[in-house]
């Protein structure tokens, strides 16, 4: 015998049968919604330029400006950290504070040490200074110490290192071009060896000559207009670089790998935003 369902029995079935698939659909967005909180300690790093007054373009800020930048951080709880320090605490040899930020100045201009460096001394702060080689070596000697556009003597970046508050990283010896090698980036088609010796052989240089005039052998290698490319990496590795730097913009979280500074995105810091709102919307990502 076959039993056959009433109209109304059959509409509650149909309304049975519509909730659970709207529970169902919506507890299956939730899931593939869901992200599982990242491990690591969270690292905003912003990148910084020139500073100085009457700037223009996008990688000029106003003294002013990166001063409330340092105020408004400190406001907020968050305190700089260095490279070193990361290295370290990737080794298990030490511990972070509870909001890290790092602060990093790309090219080498003269106004991070005449400028930045005091503000930084204010706040009780730190940064690491990236420089080309071939503009300290060239291009700063021949027309020094003009606050709106000369770059770091060899003599200005041993007064950096002095100060106890700049770590010196490395932005190529002269690869810093948005050429057809797109920065430091692998050309289409270059053999892999000879890439990697040509590589080698402007990194090396900025060591020696950074070593011989100040002391200091850079480990931190920023990459020339953020090009990267997976190449490069052992070249790094090989020189001793421990933290590498992008302009991904996007957080970083700090595990006890130290693969995980390889690689580390930062937030360009444009002129004509207010602190406040600039940094809200990169410590977010905390939150």
């Amino acid at each position: 015998m076959y039993q056959c369902y009433q109209p109304r029995k059959l509409r509650w079935f149909l309304v049975l049968d519509a909730v659970i698939l709207a529970v169902w659909l919506i507890c299956s967005a939730a899931v593939r919604a869901y992200q599982p909180p990242q491990e690591g300690v969270f690292l905003p790093v912003i990148m910084y330029h020139s500073i100085t007054e009457n700037g223009r373009g996008d990688y000029q800020i106003s003294p002013s400006q990166f001063e409330d930048d340092l105020r408004y951080l400190k406001s907020q709880g968050y305190e700089t950290v260095s490279a070193a320090q990361l290295v370290a605490y990737t080794r298990n040899e030490g511990t972070l504070p509870a909001h890290p930020v790092m602060l990093t100045f790309d090219d080498g201009f003269y106004n991070n040490l005449s400028t930045a460096l005091p503000l930084l001394e204010r706040y009780d702060m730190c940064a690491v200074v990236s420089v080309v080689g071939r503009y300290t070596d060239e291009l700063a000697e021949a027309d020094p110490h003009v606050e709106r556009y000369s770059y770091l003597t060899w003599e200005d970046v041993k007064r950096l290192l002095d100060s106890g508050r700049i770590e010196i990283g490395s932005h190529t010896w002269d690869l810093h071009s948005n050429d057809e090698r797109a920065g430091c980036s692998i050309r289409a088609g270059e053999n892999v060896q000879d890439y990697a010796a040509m590589l080698r052989r402007d990194l090396e240089r900025v060591q020696t000559v950074c070593k011989e005039k100040t002391g200091c052998t850079p480990t931190v290698f920023a990459y020339p207009y953020g090009f990267i490319c997976r190449e490069s990496i052992p070249v790094l590795q090989e020189l001793g670089f421990t933290c590498t730097l992008t302009c991904y913009e996007k957080p970083n979280f700090i595990t006890r790998d130290k693969r995980c500074l390889y690689g580390l995105s930062r937030y360009n810091r444009p002129p004509g935003v207010c602190s406040e709102d600039f940094f809200t919307e990169v410590l977010r990502q905390e939150r």
